[in-house]
């Protein structure tokens, strides 16, 4: 099932009141956060739409739809570098997944732990010319 091109949503077993919160894309997906569970270190962003929310919410493991394939993916299946689900949440506007997981391996597919290692614009605030405390 691919996610979602029209108005009208594709049915989907993913639990209908669920499904009524999320607020999608155009394109019928929702940004999902992956963080290590434990630690909380952010390892990658992928997207999901009803279909794969409801996989990852049933089966434990990580399910994203890819954008570039056109297709369902579980993180781990090619890969061997698994993620185990522990906990699925929605942010306050229920258009973000935070999907709490225990990383096995790399995150990215670089073969980087994370997604977020290989490029920091900036590092502790250093220059960011923003006071150290709130107003």
């Amino acid at each position: 099932m691919a996610p979602m091109t029209s108005s009208t949503p594709a049915p989907s077993p993913l639990d209908p009141e669920i499904a009524a919160r999320l607020k999608r894309s155009a394109d019928g997906l929702v940004p999902a956060i992956a963080q290590q569970y434990d630690t909380g270190e952010v390892l990658m962003l992928g997207w999901m739409d009803d279909e794969a929310l409801h996989r990852t919410l049933t089966t434990g493991r990580c399910t994203y739809w890819s954008r570039s394939r056109q297709e369902y993916w579980v993180k781990g299946d090619t890969s061997g570098h698994f993620q185990w689900v522990k906990s699925v949440a929605l942010d306050c506007d229920a258009d973000t997944v935070l999907v709490k997981v225990d990383q096995v391996g790399a995150a990215c597919h670089t073969g980087a732990r994370t997604c977020f290692d290989a490029d920091v614009l900036l590092k502790d605030g250093a220059g960011s010319g923003v006071p150290a405390t709130d107003q």
